[in-house]
């Protein structure tokens, strides 16, 4: 199986993106989200260049696979895990966890002491593998729809007296 290759975000990414996140939301959410609540997260798409903006105004980086894109994850600030969707095709090779190694690394680099996310219920268990821990449950208010998450930390590995980032 081929490992993931990432890449910064361009602009014109933003369509693949968008159809990646919405192929998410509609394919790995359904069992702890109603239709409903998939639609209202969805809808962030439907306003494509303030979603660009979004991803731009991030460090968006992006997974493919044999040149494809598959996953997108993005870091709001040093230490704010702001997106990570992958594409229901591409789920259990690697992406997410290659999306979160960088963004790990970046962040520490960044000078970042910890990582936040405020996961989905889907993402959770995802988070909370790779030493992510519950701080608090949320209730989200999204085009008229209630979605809970959950806010979830990590402390990231300082790096050893003398080594260079």
């Amino acid at each position: 199986m081929p490992k993931p290759a990432l890449r910064p975000y361009l602009p014109a990414d933003t369509e693949i993106l968008a159809n990646i996140f919405a192929a998410s939301i509609k394919e790995l959410t359904g069992d702890d989200y109603s239709e409903s609540q998939q639609e209202a997260w969805a809808a962030a798409i439907d306003d494509e260049a303030a979603f660009g903006k979004r991803l731009s105004s991030q460090l968006t980086l992006i997974a493919t696979l044999q040149g494809a894109p598959v996953g997108f994850a993005s870091l709001k600030g040093a230490d704010v895990i702001d997106l990570l969707y992958v594409h229901p095709g591409a789920v259990g090779q690697g992406v997410a966890s290659a999306l979160i190694d960088a963004l790990e690394k970046l962040a520490g680099a960044r000078g970042a002491n910890s990582l936040t996310v405020d996961a989905s219920d889907t993402a959770q268990s995802f988070f909370a593998k790779r030493g992510y821990n519950p701080t608090q449950r949320n209730s989200v208010s999204l085009n008229g729809e209630w979605l809970a998450n959950t806010t979830m930390q990590k402390t990231l590995a300082t790096p050893a007296a003398g080594a260079t980032p």
